[in-house]
């Protein structure tokens, strides 16, 4: 009987070192792209996670005066806004607003919760990154 069990456990170990490696292969690598920055809405995800990445998430925001992407927060993520063009506020819960004006990087740290808001009277344009950030 522990024979049987041997050879069952052996089999279904190689079986599922099969499947693993039948999944890794149907998984692609990520790979070098370029993506244009035009959209017809105010928030376009441009990088939407895994497999086109490793795990960073990107997209486009373009807000009116006055607009707001509303509150939210990145969990476990850290953020950095790429201002292209414009200026706005950083809203972050709990603390003054920090100002901006492009070009310029925004940072939020993970577990942040906040809101950015176009206080200029043209075109507010960033691009956001978000990729999991490393814990200690």
């Amino acid at each position: 009987m522990r024979r049987f069990f041997l050879s069952c456990s052996s089999i279904f170990a190689a079986g599922l070192l099969m499947a693993a490696a039948s999944v890794a292969q149907q998984t692609p690598e990520p790979k070098p792209l370029t993506v244009p920055l035009r959209c017809r809405q105010s928030d376009c995800p441009v990088l939407a996670g895994a497999p086109q990445t490793a795990g960073m998430r990107s997209g486009f925001v373009s807000l009116r005066p006055g607009q707001t992407v509303g509150w939210h927060t990145t969990g476990k993520n850290e953020e950095a806004l790429v201002v292209l063009r414009g200026k706005g506020k950083a809203l972050i819960d709990g603390q003054p607003g920090l100002s901006f004006a492009a070009p310029a990087l925004v940072y939020v740290p993970p577990a942040t919760r906040h809101n950015v808001e176009n206080t200029g009277s043209d075109l507010l344009e960033y691009e956001y990154v978000v990729a999991t950030a490393k814990t200690q």
